[in-house]
């Protein structure tokens, strides 16, 4: 559960942020963003894992507007649910609100960074591109790829994360990103290729419910929430 709930300003109206503090009450802020499944106990989980790193993170409801406190299980019919809310979504108001989240979280906290899984990977890279977040890392963006000339408006330190066998994502669209990361000073791309870096790739897209719901995923689990965390310790320790 978060710490409190603030009241995030959008153009639109205020609404509910979810925020989870470190054990000291402030510290350096992280915009969680989230993925189709929204704010579900994976997600708060590595929300809390970052607040015991000493973040102060918030959790911006991408669905409000339509789906407000939509959270999803990860069987197939929950997957195909969630895709279809997802489909509703206005990217450039999304955009919109996690950029306002990172001014929130400027006013309460020592720096902002975003990081994102899958959806939340691909917004995080739109952020960084349109906003001045002090650090950012996108996983498993899908839109990356088609978007990456804006690599160019970029200008903190950014990490990339994708999956080398992830059906959804070609090898292709990650060697675009591979190409165009070589030439931006800051910017790094790391591909998993371990069996359990693949399972957790895959894991939240449209994949048979035993690949969901399986042991190994559970062990995914556990890897993506520690790389997460030690990625954003490594990445912001110079800026924030």
């Amino acid at each position: 559960m978060p710490t409190r709930v603030d009241r995030l300003q959008l153009a639109d109206g205020p609404v509910d942020l979810p925020v989870w503090l470190p054990a000291g009450g402030h510290g350096p802020g992280l915009v969680l963003i989230q993925e189709i499944f929204g704010l579900d106990a994976y997600l708060s989980g590595v929300a809390a894992d970052l607040a015991e790193l000493g973040y102060v993170v918030a959790v911006p409801e991408l669905f409000h507007r339509f789906a407000p406190g939509w959270s999803s299980a990860h069987d197939e019919a929950a997957v195909a649910r969630s895709m279809e809310i997802a489909g509703q979504l206005d990217p450039a108001l999304a955009l919109s609100d996690v950029l306002a989240t990172l001014a929130h979280l400027r006013g309460v906290s020592s720096g902002a960074g975003v990081l994102g899984f899958c959806l939340g990977g691909s917004l995080a890279f739109a952020a960084a591109a349109a906003g001045t977040p002090d650090t950012a890392v996108s996983f498993y963006g899908s839109t990356v790829a088609g978007e990456i000339a804006s690599l160019d408006e970029v200008s903190c330190p950014i990490q990339f994360h994708f999956g080398g066998q992830d059906p959804f994502i070609p090898r292709s669209d990650v060697a675009v990103v591979e190409a165009a990361v070589a030439l931006h000073p800051g910017a790094e791309i790391f591909v998993q290729v371990s069996p359990i870096r693949q399972a957790c790739a895959r894991r939240r897209r449209t994949m048979p419910s035993a690949v969901l719901v399986g042991s190994q995923n559970a062990v995914g689990d556990q890897v993506e929430a520690a790389l997460s965390t030690a990625v954003m310790v490594r990445v912001s320790a110079d800026r924030m």
